[in-house]
């Protein structure tokens, strides 16, 4: 635990978007190609958009699950991540914003 908090002092990241940067960078070609300021970039990204278009029920509510779905791959799109690996990456990033999301709502 020791070791995420200084990560995410060292990337200079908030504890969310340590989780989302982690999500993301587990795709090593992606971090090849995009490098870390971009990825950072992302996270940052990731988490302001999934916490404005979380609800209390969204994980049961298809219709906005499959927005969030959207909005992830706009972002990932948009920064030019591995098109083969966005769809991992959107999954995983929904996944986290699952653990996250109680302590928003």
């Amino acid at each position: 635990m020791r070791e995420e908090a200084a990560k995410g002092v060292e990337l200079g990241l908030t504890d969310d978007e340590v989780a989302f940067y982690d999500a993301l960078e587990v795709n090593a070609s992606a971090v090849k190609v995009l490098g870390e300021p971009t990825l950072k970039t992302i996270a940052r990204e990731l988490v302001d958009t999934v916490r404005r278009n979380t609800t209390i029920d969204w994980t049961v509510r298809e219709n906005v699950r499959a927005h969030l779905r959207v909005l992830v791959k706009r972002i990932l799109r948009k920064y030019g991540y591995p098109p083969d690996k966005q769809e991992k990456a959107t999954l995983t990033v929904l996944e986290q914003a699952e653990l996250l999301s109680a302590a928003w709502a």
